[in-house]
């Protein structure tokens, strides 16, 4: 990808010339990404071609082999385990495709659970829950185990949890592919909009180009090359 350097100049979070390889396999070859506060931005491409691991490499999951991100001018791959924890449990949130609720735990406990493991009381951390929970209209679920709501609602759980910390940077990766597409829509709708108005920033992994369309520019990841299409255009 070539980024714009408007995208550049005030990127949030950005990376340059990754390069990751699994065995002999190369996954990244010299991706570069850069995304601005309160932007949302589709990473698309086929499968096995990179976009789920651009997406580790920028949340600091995964160490890529060279290149660099960098998020507030801080250099992730500098940073130890211990610091890069820190970081996605304060500044980053997530939304995988199957929620990954913990079933041992209410709905309410799932999304205080971040709060909880940085050390916010029980309490207050439920309260904080509760609001995001209203907001995302799953707020009755409360009470309920993962097990007891449908696909659709477990997801707006899962996206509560990822808002709960007030994080930067919303990583979401294919959050509506376990969904009919009513109920993707409507997860889509939530989220964008709750993190916009919070101005978080959202790197959105996704093949479908109705959940792409809820972003405001696309990077197409192809051959571990990513490209805007913004730029492109």
């Amino acid at each position: 990808m070539t980024t714009t350097g408007e995208a550049t100049g005030e990127a949030l979070l950005e990376a340059a010339e990754l390069h990751k390889a699994y065995g002999p396999t190369p996954a990244l070859d010299g991706a570069r990404f850069a995304i601005r506060a309160g932007e949302v931005v589709a990473v698309m491409g086929p499968s096995g071609s990179g976009k789920s691991t651009l997406l580790h490499c920028l949340a600091g999951i995964v160490r890529p082999d060279s290149g660099e991100v960098r998020f507030r001018g801080r250099e992730l791959t500098a940073m130890s385990d211990a610091q890069r924890s820190a970081l996605r449990r304060g500044e980053f949130g997530f939304v995988f495709q199957f929620g990954q609720l913990v079933p041992e735990l209410t709905c309410v406990e799932n999304v205080a659970l971040p709060l909880r493991l940085g050390g916010v009381k029980r309490k207050e951390a439920e309260s904080r829950a509760v609001e995001w929970m209203s907001r995302l209209e799953v707020d009755d679920l409360a009470g309920k185990r993962p097990g007891e709501v449908s696909g659709g609602q477990g997801q707006r759980v899962a996206v509560a949890r990822a808002l709960v910390t007030g994080p930067s940077v919303i990583f979401a990766d294919e959050p509506t592919g376990a969904l009919d597409s009513l109920n993707g829509e409507r997860v889509m709708q939530l989220l964008t909009a709750a993190a916009r108005d919070t101005r978080a920033a959202v790197v959105l992994v996704t093949h479908e180009a109705r959940v792409a369309a809820y972003s405001d520019r696309e990077v197409v990841v192809r051959d571990g090359k990513a490209r805007d299409m913004a730029a492109a255009a």
